[in-house]
């Protein structure tokens, strides 16, 4: 697994738009659904000899605690910014992808729509779960899902859950 280049703020240095020069981008939010998409996306990519992009775009309120929190302190950006960089390398190493495949993981800073969509610019194709941790059951396509169907720069695949 090797990490990715991508665009930083100047301001915090947090990434905000991952740079992705072809290949097969799939969003991963920690949802079965995102598993999914992930081994669907995966496969697809060994088959078609593409690179395989693991994004996962994060808020403050959706990252995984960093090692530096504290009651009563509020650790930087950054430290957010690596815990979620973490946890999505170890949920794509757990998923035992073909060894032989290139797999980039990327964090994005901001929506999960827009950091998928954004990012797509250099994608041959998006893929994306019908539904994550957030919305409504009943639906057919999640919010972010949806979303990037209607908006994405490149061929967008939504991947139903088995169940």
């Amino acid at each position: 697994m090797t990490e990715g280049t991508d665009v930083q703020s100047a301001d915090d240095g947090v990434v905000r738009i991952a740079q992705i020069s072809g290949g097969v981008l799939v969003g991963h939010d920690g949802s079965e659904g995102a598993e999914e998409a992930l081994q669907w996306a995966a496969a697809l990519a060994a088959r078609a000899g593409w690179p395989l992009h693991v994004l996962r775009a994060w808020r403050m309120t959706t990252a995984p605690q960093p090692a530096s929190w504290e009651f009563g302190y509020v650790p930087p950006l950054p430290d957010y910014e690596k815990a979620v960089r973490e946890e999505l390398e170890a949920r794509v190493a757990a998923a035992h992808l073909d060894p032989t495949l290139s797999v980039t993981c990327h964090v994005t800073q901001g929506s999960p729509a827009r950091g998928l969509i954004e990012s797509a610019v250099g994608a041959d194709l998006l893929v994306v779960g019908a539904r994550g941790l957030g919305g409504f059951a009943g639906l057919v396509l999640g919010s972010v899902s949806d979303q990037c169907v209607r908006h994405a720069p490149c061929p967008v695949t939504v991947v139903r859950s088995r169940d």
